[in-house]
């Protein structure tokens, strides 16, 4: 996907790998790369920014909607993992199963009868800035689940991540095989 835009209003954005937030002024043409799970990565000025679903009008398009979550009754793994197939890499257009960067999910349950889940994931490389906006981005989506009172997302870095945790299925999609 390459589609040129004005930008329509400025918007806060953040540049990556740097992970720095910047403000897009309104009338700058951006180049959307990628729109996948909600956000937008554009090109502007020659670098990368993520735009946030909530600001999808900056661009003139209509916010995504929320990923269809789990209903109610008891919260399965399975269903947990269909959020996380929602969230992007930023760069990669492969999401974050598929990436091979979720390393561990557990759901707990909660004294209300609601639940905690946990999920511990790495990044592709260990000094990128975007780890804290990913971060955010997952834990907000298991927020949202319904049942779901409490969510903490913790990057760890062992094992470090490789490309041999790719899935076949990203692994096609970035023509690797």
């Amino acid at each position: 996907m390459h589609e040129e835009i004005i930008m329509k209003r400025d918007c806060p954005a953040v540049l990556i790998p740097a992970g720095t937030t910047v403000t897009l002024q309104a009338g700058v043409p951006v180049t959307i790369t990628q729109a996948l799970g909600g956000s937008f990565t554009v090109m502007v000025h020659g670098n990368l920014a993520r735009i946030a679903s909530e600001d999808a009008d900056a661009l003139g398009k209509e916010p995504p909607a929320s990923p269809v979550a789990a209903g109610p009754g008891q919260l399965t793994a399975e269903q947990v993992y269909e959020v996380l197939r929602t969230c992007y890499d930023p760069e990669i257009p492969v999401n974050i199963v598929e990436l091979g960067l979720v390393y561990d999910l557990q759901i707990l349950p909660l004294p209300d009868g609601a639940h905690r889940v946990e999920v511990k994931m790495t990044l592709t490389a260990p000094g990128c800035g975007m780890g804290p906006v990913l971060q955010q981005d997952v834990e907000s989506r298991l927020l949202a689940l319904p049942g779901v009172k409490e969510a903490a997302v913790l990057l760890v870095w062992d094992p470090p991540w490789n490309r041999d945790m790719l899935s076949d299925e990203a692994k096609l999609q970035l023509g690797m095989m």
